[in-house]
């Protein structure tokens, strides 16, 4: 709870710190923030979303806001258009990690500074952005397998897990997946039957499963989600096949929105890895301080924890989205 407190009052001090000066250039112009965002494939995004529209309002930033709908080639359009418009930042989300060196070196000739949200983005010239602020998904994948690997300490071999991955390419199902197998990685017990995209949204997540289900029954013990949404579409799939949520399948997902801890407190999800979406007044703080001339850190972690069902309705007051 200690780091949760810390978090909290992090967040309230960059808000105040936020409105208590305004958002303006050298030259007594507004700042205009063009964002990127993936879309709104999750409540996790929503909130996201939410968050940086409600946190460029607080502070004063112009805020040009694009919805890539998911599509890569829809958020090249996006800064493009940013760096015609002559933006003072450009930030974004990006769907996947490769693929962004050419509009990057595009807003780098512009000189027009980039920060990535939330994901990060696979490239050699890391002078293409100024820094990324988000979660560690490495460690997400780790806190997953952890919390599993305890749980079951006692459980006779094999524990069978079925793995929902996230979208293809995107760095959360990349690190999430590296960090699950690599603290399972020597514990023969533990074997992933299955692995396969769920795309991050709850009706793939339930697609996938029905899949899972009529390929190998009753021999699942786990079901790992690389979030909250395809978790949840995945119970009803469980349910729909007579089998028990969070009792015959052990449920593990990562993202710890309000969707999770009902399914925690229902009974039918035993964990969720938290990852913080309300990343707003962190990226206005940035964009301040870069138009102020002052150099950001290469990375800016989230602090998060990790909540199991028994600590949900605890919990659940507390969760802003």
């Amino acid at each position: 709870m200690a780091n949760r407190f810390s978090a909290f009052m992090l967040v309230v001090i960059s808000a105040l710190a936020l409105t208590g000066s305004s958002a303006v250039r050298a030259d007594d112009k507004k700042i205009t923030l063009g964002f990127s965002q993936i879309g709104a494939e999750s409540e996790w995004r929503t909130a996201n979303t939410k968050s940086i529209k409600e946190a460029a309002d607080t502070t004063g930033i112009n805020l040009k806001f694009s919805d890539a709908q998911q599509k890569q080639e829809n958020q090249i359009k996006a800064i493009r258009a940013f760096i015609a418009q002559k933006v003072d930042v450009i930030a974004f989300s990006p769907v996947v990690e490769t693929g962004w060196e050419p509009v990057l070196k595009e807003a780098k000739a512009a000189k027009i500074p980039v920060i990535l949200t939330d994901r990060a983005v696979s490239a050699k010239d890391e002078t293409l952005w100024v820094t990324f602020m988000g979660s560690d998904f490495v460690e997400e994948g780790r806190r997953a397998a952890n919390w599993l690997v305890d749980k079951t300490k006692d459980a006779p071999g094999p524990v069978n897990i079925v793995e929902l991955q996230g979208t293809v390419g995107s760095a959360p199902a990349i690190d999430r997946k590296k960090g699950f197998e690599e603290v399972l990685k020597g514990k023969d017990k533990y074997k992933i039957i299955r692995s396969q995209t769920g795309d991050f949204t709850r009706a793939k997540g339930k697609e996938v499963m029905e899949a899972f289900l009529k390929a190998e029954g009753k021999k699942i013990n786990v079901l790992f989600a690389h979030n909250d949404d395809m978790a949840i579409g995945a119970i009803q799939a469980i349910e729909a096949a007579g089998i028990k949520p969070g009792k015959d399948i052990l449920i593990v997902s990562i993202d710890g929105v309000k969707g999770a801890f009902e399914a925690m407190m229902a009974g039918k999800l035993n964990v969720s890895v938290e990852c913080s979406p309300l990343l707003g007044p962190q990226l206005m703080s940035a964009v301040k301080d870069l138009m102020a001339g002052k150099t950001l850190p290469k990375r800016i972690v989230t602090k998060e924890g990790v909540f199991p069902m028994e600590t949900a309705a605890k919990e659940f007051p507390n969760r802003k989205y």
